[in-house]
């Protein structure tokens, strides 16, 4: 296992919001100029374009095969978008490539990687979280991080719950356990379970944590988790 490579999934709420964005990249860049990540890989989320297909899908009745290419399009449009923005973050589409690069702040595309091993089901249970998790496992990565706009998964007396199991958090997610996990709010629902139903299945499949860090402005989480020595100063939920 190699902890000077990880991969950052950006969610679409970051990705939204450009002070948000500029926020996580510039810790992440931090990161990568001090050494301490020697190869940084980040893969966007679907963000608003996911969106937009979940509502036209429900409309169109077109198959979920369709709609689950179409979102994984939705991430590569994504990512030029984010190079864009930041042209200093190379963009990479080919896996070889990405896999033989020994130092580099890059993102990656992963429909030409998907379609050639195309092992996740097409659901709309798979969301990027679960692609940036199976593309750690493909390189033999030993965690991903989720880059969001929440501080991780909340109790019911809204704690972060600093590590849990996936046994763990599917039995407090069925019993309420979760902070508004039962409410009708939707925005509250995936404040309290930020991460795509799949997700606990790969875990326990691949043997990957997942860890959840805020990447929004004036939350400097990324850079805490990676270069605090104190525990109280960490603010995350990791998965295993």
């Amino acid at each position: 296992m190699n902890d000077k490579t990880a991969i950052f999934k950006i969610g679409g709420k970051i990705l939204e919001d450009f002070d948000n964005l500029k926020s996580a990249i510039s810790q992440l860049k931090q990161l990568y100029d001090e050494t301490l990540i020697d190869k940084i890989i980040l893969i966007p989320g679907g963000g608003l374009f996911a969106n937009f297909i979940r509502k036209i899908y429900s409309e169109l009745k077109f198959t979920e095969e369709i709609a689950h290419w179409m979102g994984i399009i939705s991430m590569n449009y994504n990512g030029l978008e984010l190079n864009k923005k930041f042209p200093h973050i190379q963009v990479i589409e080919n896996y070889a490539k990405l896999k033989e690069n020994k130092k580099i702040f890059c993102v990656f595309l992963p429909y030409e990687f998907l379609k050639e091993n195309d092992k996740l089901p097409h659901s709309w249970e798979v969301t990027s979280d679960s692609i940036s998790l199976y593309i750690a496992k493909e390189l033999g990565l030993n965690k991903c991080f989720f880059i969001k706009d929440v501080d991780g998964i909340l109790n019911n007396q809204n704690q972060v719950i600093k590590e849990i199991s996936t046994a763990e958090f599917n039995n407090m997610k069925e019993s309420g356990k979760l902070a508004d996990s039962l409410s009708k709010n939707e925005l509250l629902k995936e404040m309290t379970t930020p991460i795509d139903p799949y997700v606990t299945t790969l875990i326990d499949k691949y043997k990957i944590a997942c860890i959840i860090l805020n990447g929004t402005i004036g939350s400097p989480r990324i850079l805490n988790y990676f270069k605090s020595t104190k525990p109280e100063d960490k603010t995350y939920t990791k998965i295993i």
